[in-house]
Protein backbone atom coordinates (compact mmCIF):
# COMPACT_ATOMS: atom_id res chain seq x y z
CA UNK A 1 0.00 0.00 0.00
CA UNK A 2 1.34 3.39 -1.00
CA UNK A 3 1.16 5.27 2.29
CA UNK A 4 -2.31 5.25 3.74
CA UNK A 5 -1.62 8.53 5.50
CA UNK A 6 -1.87 10.37 2.16
CA UNK A 7 -5.63 10.12 1.70
CA UNK A 8 -5.19 7.61 -1.09
CA UNK A 9 -8.71 6.26 -1.03
CA UNK A 10 -11.35 7.75 -3.29
CA UNK A 11 -14.93 6.75 -3.69
CA UNK A 12 -15.78 4.33 -6.50
CA UNK A 13 -19.46 3.95 -5.80
CA UNK A 14 -22.19 3.87 -3.23
CA UNK A 15 -24.12 0.82 -4.28
CA UNK A 16 -27.66 0.70 -3.02
CA UNK A 17 -29.54 2.80 -0.54
CA UNK A 18 -32.29 0.90 1.21
CA UNK A 19 -34.53 1.62 4.12
CA UNK A 20 -35.83 -1.65 5.49
CA UNK A 21 -34.23 -3.97 8.02
CA UNK A 22 -33.99 -6.88 5.55
CA UNK A 23 -31.53 -4.85 3.46
CA UNK A 24 -28.94 -4.50 6.22
CA UNK A 25 -25.75 -6.07 4.83
CA UNK A 26 -24.47 -8.93 6.97
CA UNK A 27 -21.42 -10.13 4.99
CA UNK A 28 -19.10 -8.97 2.17
CA UNK A 29 -16.64 -11.10 0.20
CA UNK A 30 -14.44 -10.73 -2.93
CA UNK A 31 -13.72 -13.84 -4.98
CA UNK A 32 -10.12 -15.01 -5.53
CA UNK A 33 -9.56 -12.77 -8.58
CA UNK A 34 -11.43 -9.75 -7.26
CA UNK A 35 -13.61 -9.67 -10.38
CA UNK A 36 -16.71 -10.53 -8.35
CA UNK A 37 -17.93 -9.14 -5.03
CA UNK A 38 -20.75 -10.81 -3.11
CA UNK A 39 -22.86 -9.38 -0.31
CA UNK A 40 -25.44 -11.10 1.88
CA UNK A 41 -28.15 -9.36 3.86
CA UNK A 42 -30.56 -9.95 6.72
CA UNK A 43 -33.32 -10.75 4.24
CA UNK A 44 -31.49 -13.86 3.03
CA UNK A 45 -30.53 -12.37 -0.32
CA UNK A 46 -27.17 -12.56 -2.05
CA UNK A 47 -26.17 -9.80 -4.46
CA UNK A 48 -23.16 -10.40 -6.70
CA UNK A 49 -21.38 -7.45 -8.30
CA UNK A 50 -19.09 -7.88 -11.32
CA UNK A 51 -16.23 -5.61 -12.25
CA UNK A 52 -16.59 -4.16 -15.71
CA UNK A 53 -13.69 -4.26 -18.14
CA UNK A 54 -11.57 -1.12 -18.33
CA UNK A 55 -12.75 1.40 -20.90
CA UNK A 56 -10.19 2.92 -23.27
CA UNK A 57 -12.24 6.12 -23.33
CA UNK A 58 -12.34 6.38 -19.52
CA UNK A 59 -9.25 4.63 -18.17
CA UNK A 60 -9.52 6.41 -14.81
CA UNK A 61 -12.65 4.41 -13.97
CA UNK A 62 -10.58 1.23 -13.78
CA UNK A 63 -13.65 -0.97 -14.00
CA UNK A 64 -16.76 -0.17 -11.98
CA UNK A 65 -18.64 -2.85 -10.06
CA UNK A 66 -22.21 -3.36 -11.27
CA UNK A 67 -24.92 -5.80 -10.22
CA UNK A 68 -24.30 -9.16 -11.89
CA UNK A 69 -26.80 -11.43 -10.14
CA UNK A 70 -29.30 -11.24 -7.28
CA UNK A 71 -30.95 -14.28 -5.75
CA UNK A 72 -32.74 -15.43 -2.61
CA UNK A 73 -30.32 -17.77 -0.86
CA UNK A 74 -32.23 -18.57 2.35
CA UNK A 75 -35.83 -18.31 3.52
CA UNK A 76 -37.10 -17.99 7.10
CA UNK A 77 -37.82 -21.38 8.67
CA UNK A 78 -39.30 -22.74 11.87
CA UNK A 79 -37.93 -25.59 13.96
CA UNK A 80 -41.09 -27.22 15.31
CA UNK A 81 -39.22 -29.54 17.68
CA UNK A 82 -37.55 -26.63 19.47
CA UNK A 83 -40.23 -24.00 18.75
CA UNK A 84 -37.49 -21.85 17.30
CA UNK A 85 -37.54 -19.43 14.39
CA UNK A 86 -34.56 -19.73 12.04
CA UNK A 87 -33.62 -16.41 10.51
CA UNK A 88 -32.92 -16.10 6.80
CA UNK A 89 -30.01 -13.72 7.50
CA UNK A 90 -26.81 -14.61 5.59
CA UNK A 91 -24.03 -14.97 8.17
CA UNK A 92 -21.14 -15.70 5.82
CA UNK A 93 -20.29 -16.08 2.13
CA UNK A 94 -17.19 -17.86 0.85
CA UNK A 95 -16.18 -18.24 -2.80
CA UNK A 96 -14.78 -21.47 -4.19
CA UNK A 97 -11.82 -21.31 -6.61
CA UNK A 98 -13.05 -21.03 -10.19
CA UNK A 99 -12.63 -24.28 -12.16
CA UNK A 100 -14.63 -23.47 -15.31
CA UNK A 101 -16.81 -20.74 -16.77
CA UNK A 102 -19.24 -20.91 -13.83
CA UNK A 103 -18.72 -19.46 -10.35
CA UNK A 104 -19.46 -21.25 -7.08
CA UNK A 105 -20.03 -19.83 -3.61
CA UNK A 106 -21.06 -21.09 -0.19
CA UNK A 107 -23.61 -19.11 1.81
CA UNK A 108 -24.92 -19.88 5.28
CA UNK A 109 -27.56 -18.72 7.71
CA UNK A 110 -27.74 -19.94 11.33
CA UNK A 111 -28.37 -23.59 10.44
CA UNK A 112 -27.93 -24.41 6.74
CA UNK A 113 -25.04 -24.02 4.30
CA UNK A 114 -25.81 -23.90 0.58
CA UNK A 115 -23.54 -24.27 -2.44
CA UNK A 116 -24.63 -22.00 -5.30
CA UNK A 117 -23.63 -22.12 -8.96
CA UNK A 118 -23.70 -18.82 -10.84
CA UNK A 119 -23.54 -19.29 -14.62
CA UNK A 120 -24.27 -17.40 -17.83
CA UNK A 121 -26.55 -18.51 -20.65
CA UNK A 122 -26.69 -16.75 -24.04
CA UNK A 123 -28.13 -19.58 -26.21
CA UNK A 124 -31.38 -21.55 -26.08
CA UNK A 125 -32.22 -24.88 -27.72
CA UNK A 126 -34.92 -25.00 -30.40
CA UNK A 127 -36.41 -27.74 -32.58
CA UNK A 128 -37.41 -30.44 -30.08
CA UNK A 129 -39.04 -33.58 -31.41
CA UNK A 130 -41.20 -34.45 -28.38
CA UNK A 131 -42.10 -30.88 -27.38
CA UNK A 132 -43.61 -28.01 -29.33
CA UNK A 133 -42.15 -24.48 -29.32
CA UNK A 134 -44.10 -23.59 -26.16
CA UNK A 135 -42.76 -26.60 -24.26
CA UNK A 136 -45.90 -28.75 -24.35
CA UNK A 137 -45.49 -32.49 -24.89
CA UNK A 138 -46.51 -33.54 -28.43
CA UNK A 139 -48.57 -36.60 -29.29
CA UNK A 140 -46.02 -39.19 -30.55
CA UNK A 141 -48.49 -40.33 -33.24
CA UNK A 142 -48.36 -36.89 -34.86
CA UNK A 143 -44.56 -36.93 -35.24
CA UNK A 144 -43.77 -37.74 -38.88
CA UNK A 145 -40.20 -36.47 -39.16
CA UNK A 146 -37.06 -36.24 -37.08
CA UNK A 147 -35.63 -32.83 -36.37
CA UNK A 148 -32.13 -31.98 -35.14
CA UNK A 149 -32.32 -29.45 -32.27
CA UNK A 150 -30.26 -26.30 -32.74
CA UNK A 151 -28.95 -23.57 -30.38
CA UNK A 152 -30.19 -20.05 -31.06
CA UNK A 153 -28.63 -16.84 -29.64
CA UNK A 154 -30.57 -15.10 -26.86
CA UNK A 155 -30.05 -12.20 -24.45
CA UNK A 156 -27.44 -12.95 -21.79
CA UNK A 157 -29.01 -14.41 -18.68
CA UNK A 158 -27.23 -15.02 -15.38
CA UNK A 159 -28.63 -17.96 -13.43
CA UNK A 160 -28.07 -18.88 -9.78
CA UNK A 161 -28.90 -22.48 -8.93
CA UNK A 162 -28.43 -24.35 -5.62
CA UNK A 163 -26.20 -27.38 -6.23
CA UNK A 164 -25.84 -28.69 -2.68
CA UNK A 165 -27.66 -28.10 0.62
CA UNK A 166 -25.77 -29.00 3.80
CA UNK A 167 -28.21 -29.11 6.70
CA UNK A 168 -29.12 -30.76 10.02
CA UNK A 169 -25.56 -30.76 11.38
CA UNK A 170 -25.59 -27.81 13.79
CA UNK A 171 -27.47 -27.51 17.06
CA UNK A 172 -26.20 -23.98 17.62
CA UNK A 173 -25.87 -20.97 15.33
CA UNK A 174 -23.28 -21.13 12.55
CA UNK A 175 -20.90 -18.17 12.83
CA UNK A 176 -18.33 -18.97 10.14
CA UNK A 177 -17.48 -21.17 7.17
CA UNK A 178 -14.07 -21.68 5.57
CA UNK A 179 -13.06 -23.45 2.36
CA UNK A 180 -9.99 -25.70 2.61
CA UNK A 181 -6.98 -25.27 0.33
CA UNK A 182 -7.55 -28.81 -0.98
CA UNK A 183 -10.70 -27.39 -2.70
CA UNK A 184 -12.56 -30.55 -1.70
CA UNK A 185 -13.62 -29.82 1.85
CA UNK A 186 -14.84 -26.94 4.00
CA UNK A 187 -15.70 -26.45 7.66
CA UNK A 188 -18.71 -24.88 9.33
CA UNK A 189 -18.48 -23.54 12.87
CA UNK A 190 -21.09 -22.90 15.51
CA UNK A 191 -20.79 -21.81 19.14
CA UNK A 192 -19.56 -25.19 20.42
CA UNK A 193 -18.63 -27.38 17.45
CA UNK A 194 -16.72 -27.38 14.17
CA UNK A 195 -17.79 -29.75 11.39
CA UNK A 196 -15.80 -30.82 8.33
CA UNK A 197 -17.71 -31.39 5.09
CA UNK A 198 -16.89 -32.77 1.67
CA UNK A 199 -18.29 -30.45 -0.98
CA UNK A 200 -19.80 -33.43 -2.81
CA UNK A 201 -21.49 -35.08 0.19
CA UNK A 202 -24.47 -33.44 1.90
CA UNK A 203 -25.81 -36.17 4.19
CA UNK A 204 -22.88 -36.43 6.58
CA UNK A 205 -20.09 -34.37 8.10
CA UNK A 206 -17.26 -35.08 10.52
CA UNK A 207 -17.08 -33.35 13.87
CA UNK A 208 -13.50 -32.12 14.34
CA UNK A 209 -13.91 -29.85 17.41
CA UNK A 210 -16.43 -30.21 20.22
CA UNK A 211 -16.06 -28.01 23.31
CA UNK A 212 -19.53 -28.69 24.70
CA UNK A 213 -19.20 -29.72 28.38
CA UNK A 214 -21.17 -32.68 29.76
CA UNK A 215 -22.96 -30.23 32.02
CA UNK A 216 -23.94 -27.01 30.24
CA UNK A 217 -23.74 -25.15 33.55
CA UNK A 218 -19.98 -25.62 33.32
CA UNK A 219 -19.81 -23.78 29.99
CA UNK A 220 -17.22 -21.00 30.21
CA UNK A 221 -16.46 -20.11 26.58
CA UNK A 222 -17.82 -20.43 23.06
CA UNK A 223 -16.22 -20.56 19.61
CA UNK A 224 -16.48 -17.22 17.83
CA UNK A 225 -14.72 -17.79 14.48
CA UNK A 226 -12.62 -20.35 12.59
CA UNK A 227 -10.54 -20.46 9.42
CA UNK A 228 -8.41 -22.89 7.45
CA UNK A 229 -4.73 -22.21 6.74
CA UNK A 230 -4.40 -20.77 3.19
CA UNK A 231 -1.81 -23.38 2.10
CA UNK A 232 -1.78 -26.28 4.57
CA UNK A 233 -4.97 -28.29 4.24
CA UNK A 234 -4.45 -30.02 7.61
CA UNK A 235 -4.20 -26.84 9.68
CA UNK A 236 -6.96 -24.59 10.95
CA UNK A 237 -7.46 -22.06 13.72
CA UNK A 238 -10.41 -21.07 15.88
CA UNK A 239 -10.96 -18.27 18.37
CA UNK A 240 -12.98 -18.11 21.56
CA UNK A 241 -14.98 -15.69 23.67
CA UNK A 242 -12.21 -15.81 26.28
CA UNK A 243 -9.72 -14.18 23.93
CA UNK A 244 -7.71 -17.30 23.09
CA UNK A 245 -6.80 -18.66 19.65
CA UNK A 246 -6.18 -22.37 19.12
CA UNK A 247 -4.24 -23.77 16.18
CA UNK A 248 -5.13 -27.39 15.36
CA UNK A 249 -3.56 -30.04 13.13
CA UNK A 250 -5.94 -32.66 11.73
CA UNK A 251 -3.04 -35.08 11.24
CA UNK A 252 -2.71 -35.41 15.02
CA UNK A 253 -6.13 -36.92 15.65
CA UNK A 254 -9.59 -37.12 14.13
CA UNK A 255 -11.06 -34.99 16.93
CA UNK A 256 -9.00 -31.84 17.42
CA UNK A 257 -10.16 -30.96 20.93
CA UNK A 258 -6.51 -30.90 21.95
CA UNK A 259 -4.91 -27.98 20.14
CA UNK A 260 -1.37 -27.89 18.76
CA UNK A 261 -0.78 -24.26 19.73
CA UNK A 262 -2.53 -21.81 22.02
CA UNK A 263 -2.19 -18.07 21.44
CA UNK A 264 -3.22 -16.06 24.45
CA UNK A 265 -2.10 -12.76 25.94
CA UNK A 266 -1.93 -12.69 29.74
CA UNK A 267 -4.25 -10.11 31.23
CA UNK A 268 -2.80 -7.19 33.16
CA UNK A 269 -4.40 -7.41 36.64
CA UNK A 270 -4.27 -3.64 37.01
CA UNK A 271 -6.62 -3.24 34.01
CA UNK A 272 -9.12 -5.82 35.26
CA UNK A 273 -12.73 -4.60 35.25
CA UNK A 274 -16.30 -5.86 34.93
CA UNK A 275 -16.02 -5.54 31.13
CA UNK A 276 -12.63 -7.26 30.74
CA UNK A 277 -13.97 -10.63 29.61
CA UNK A 278 -16.52 -9.09 27.23
CA UNK A 279 -14.05 -6.83 25.42
CA UNK A 280 -11.42 -9.59 25.20
CA UNK A 281 -13.80 -11.86 23.25
CA UNK A 282 -12.42 -12.33 19.72
CA UNK A 283 -14.95 -11.51 17.01
CA UNK A 284 -12.81 -12.45 14.00
CA UNK A 285 -9.62 -14.35 13.13
CA UNK A 286 -7.85 -14.33 9.77
CA UNK A 287 -4.72 -16.00 8.44
CA UNK A 288 -2.46 -13.76 6.38
CA UNK A 289 -2.19 -14.68 2.69
CA UNK A 290 1.29 -16.06 3.38
CA UNK A 291 -0.01 -18.20 6.23
CA UNK A 292 2.73 -16.92 8.57
CA UNK A 293 0.58 -14.56 10.65
CA UNK A 294 -2.79 -14.47 12.35
CA UNK A 295 -4.89 -11.35 12.77
CA UNK A 296 -7.53 -11.19 15.51
CA UNK A 297 -10.08 -8.54 16.36
CA UNK A 298 -11.50 -7.98 19.82
CA UNK A 299 -13.70 -5.08 20.85
CA UNK A 300 -10.98 -2.44 21.19
CA UNK A 301 -7.94 -3.79 19.34
CA UNK A 302 -6.56 -5.63 16.34
CA UNK A 303 -3.65 -7.98 17.06
CA UNK A 304 -1.18 -9.69 14.75
CA UNK A 305 0.31 -12.99 15.91
CA UNK A 306 3.29 -14.88 14.52
CA UNK A 307 2.21 -18.53 14.38
CA UNK A 308 5.69 -19.44 15.65
CA UNK A 309 5.32 -17.32 18.80
CA UNK A 310 2.46 -18.16 21.17
CA UNK A 311 3.42 -16.06 24.19
CA UNK A 312 2.26 -12.64 23.02
CA UNK A 313 1.07 -10.83 19.88
CA UNK A 314 3.64 -9.46 17.50
CA UNK A 315 1.70 -6.23 17.01
CA UNK A 316 -1.25 -4.59 18.77
CA UNK A 317 -3.25 -1.76 17.21
CA UNK A 318 -5.78 0.35 19.12
CA UNK A 319 -8.95 0.68 17.01
CA UNK A 320 -11.01 3.04 19.18
CA UNK A 321 -9.33 3.28 22.58
CA UNK A 322 -11.31 6.47 23.23
CA UNK A 323 -14.32 4.22 23.92
CA UNK A 324 -12.69 2.69 26.99
CA UNK A 325 -14.33 5.34 29.18
CA UNK A 326 -17.71 4.67 27.52
CA UNK A 327 -17.90 0.91 28.18
CA UNK A 328 -20.70 1.28 30.72
CA UNK A 329 -23.07 3.00 28.29
CA UNK A 330 -21.96 0.67 25.47
CA UNK A 331 -22.91 -2.25 27.70
CA UNK A 332 -26.32 -0.75 28.40
CA UNK A 333 -27.12 -0.27 24.70
CA UNK A 334 -25.62 -3.71 23.80
CA UNK A 335 -23.03 -2.20 21.43
CA UNK A 336 -20.27 -3.82 23.49
CA UNK A 337 -21.39 -7.15 21.98
CA UNK A 338 -20.94 -5.98 18.35
CA UNK A 339 -18.77 -8.32 16.29
CA UNK A 340 -16.34 -6.42 14.08
CA UNK A 341 -14.49 -8.20 11.27
CA UNK A 342 -10.93 -7.52 10.09
CA UNK A 343 -9.14 -8.01 6.76
CA UNK A 344 -5.64 -8.01 5.28
CA UNK A 345 -4.65 -6.26 2.09
CA UNK A 346 -3.20 -8.38 -0.72
CA UNK A 347 0.40 -8.10 0.50
CA UNK A 348 -0.34 -8.52 4.24
CA UNK A 349 1.16 -5.09 4.92
CA UNK A 350 -2.03 -3.22 5.85
CA UNK A 351 -4.91 -4.17 8.14
CA UNK A 352 -8.46 -2.83 7.99
CA UNK A 353 -11.36 -3.03 10.43
CA UNK A 354 -14.52 -1.10 11.22
CA UNK A 355 -15.68 1.17 14.01
CA UNK A 356 -18.65 3.38 14.90
CA UNK A 357 -20.00 6.52 13.24
CA UNK A 358 -19.37 4.77 9.89
CA UNK A 359 -15.62 5.05 10.53
CA UNK A 360 -13.18 2.39 9.44
CA UNK A 361 -9.53 2.11 10.44
CA UNK A 362 -6.39 1.15 8.52
CA UNK A 363 -3.02 0.27 10.01
CA UNK A 364 0.18 0.16 7.94
CA UNK A 365 2.44 -2.50 9.46
CA UNK A 366 5.59 -1.14 7.81
CA UNK A 367 5.32 2.58 8.61
CA UNK A 368 3.27 2.04 11.82
CA UNK A 369 0.96 4.81 10.63
CA UNK A 370 -2.79 4.54 10.90
CA UNK A 371 -5.74 6.44 9.50
CA UNK A 372 -9.46 6.78 10.24
CA UNK A 373 -11.75 7.16 7.21
CA UNK A 374 -15.50 7.57 6.93
CA UNK A 375 -17.97 5.84 4.65
CA UNK A 376 -20.80 8.32 4.22
CA UNK A 377 -23.20 9.65 1.61
CA UNK A 378 -21.11 12.83 1.33
CA UNK A 379 -18.15 10.71 0.18
CA UNK A 380 -20.16 8.69 -2.31
CA UNK A 381 -19.56 11.00 -5.27
CA UNK A 382 -17.21 9.35 -7.80
CA UNK A 383 -13.54 10.25 -7.28
CA UNK A 384 -14.26 12.20 -4.09
CA UNK A 385 -11.15 11.97 -1.90
CA UNK A 386 -11.65 10.54 1.57
CA UNK A 387 -10.26 12.84 4.22
CA UNK A 388 -8.85 11.38 7.44
CA UNK A 389 -11.09 11.84 10.46
CA UNK A 390 -10.02 12.37 14.05
CA UNK A 391 -11.91 11.84 17.29
CA UNK A 392 -11.44 14.36 20.07
CA UNK A 393 -11.46 12.77 23.54
CA UNK A 394 -11.36 15.85 25.73
CA UNK A 395 -10.25 19.44 25.90
CA UNK A 396 -10.54 21.87 23.01
CA UNK A 397 -11.92 20.37 19.80
CA UNK A 398 -10.42 21.40 16.49
CA UNK A 399 -12.56 22.28 13.49
CA UNK A 400 -12.05 18.98 11.62
CA UNK A 401 -12.37 16.77 14.71
CA UNK A 402 -15.44 15.01 16.06
CA UNK A 403 -16.15 14.70 19.77
CA UNK A 404 -16.35 11.20 21.22
CA UNK A 405 -19.72 12.21 22.70
CA UNK A 406 -21.04 12.98 19.20
CA UNK A 407 -20.35 9.53 17.75
CA UNK A 408 -23.39 7.74 16.35
CA UNK A 409 -23.29 4.16 17.65
CA UNK A 410 -26.18 3.11 15.41
CA UNK A 411 -23.89 3.66 12.40
CA UNK A 412 -21.31 0.91 12.53
CA UNK A 413 -19.05 -0.83 10.03
CA UNK A 414 -18.91 -4.50 10.97
CA UNK A 415 -18.17 -6.02 7.54
CA UNK A 416 -15.35 -5.13 5.16
CA UNK A 417 -13.45 -6.80 2.31
CA UNK A 418 -10.21 -6.06 0.45
CA UNK A 419 -9.54 -6.91 -3.20
CA UNK A 420 -6.94 -9.74 -3.29
CA UNK A 421 -4.57 -7.94 -5.67
CA UNK A 422 -5.41 -4.22 -5.75
CA UNK A 423 -6.15 -1.38 -3.37
CA UNK A 424 -9.90 -1.67 -3.74
CA UNK A 425 -11.99 -2.07 -0.61
CA UNK A 426 -15.65 -2.80 0.03
CA UNK A 427 -17.24 -1.39 3.17
CA UNK A 428 -20.73 -2.27 4.39
CA UNK A 429 -22.27 0.59 6.34
CA UNK A 430 -25.58 -0.78 7.64
CA UNK A 431 -27.65 -1.01 4.43
CA UNK A 432 -25.23 0.74 2.05
CA UNK A 433 -22.25 -0.79 0.26
CA UNK A 434 -19.36 1.55 -0.47
CA UNK A 435 -16.47 0.68 -2.76
CA UNK A 436 -13.28 2.73 -2.56
CA UNK A 437 -10.07 2.55 -4.57
CA UNK A 438 -6.67 4.19 -4.25
CA UNK A 439 -6.33 7.59 -5.87
CA UNK A 440 -5.85 7.67 -9.64
CA UNK A 441 -3.63 10.45 -10.91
Amino acid sequence: MLGIEKEIFTSKAALGCFKILADIISTVEFNSTGELLATGDKGGRVVVFQREQESKNQPHRRGEYNVYSTFQSHEPEFDYLKSLEIEEKINKIRWLPQQNAAYFLLSTNDKTVKLWKISERDKRPEGYNLKDEEGRIRDPTTITSLRVPVLRPMDLMVEATPRRIFSNAHTYHINSISVNSDHETYMSTDDLRINLWNLEITNRSFNIVDIKPANMEELTEVITAAEFHPNQCNTFVYSSSKGSIRLCDMRTSALCDNHSKLFEEPEDPSNRSFFSEIISSISDVKFSHSGRYLMTRDYLTVKVWDINMESKPLETYQVHDYLRSKLCSLYENDCIFDKFECVWNGTDSVLMTGSYNNFFRMFDRNTKRDVTLEASRENSKPRAILKPRKVCVGGKRRKDEISVDSLDFSKKILHTAWHPNENIIAVAATNNLYIFQDKVN
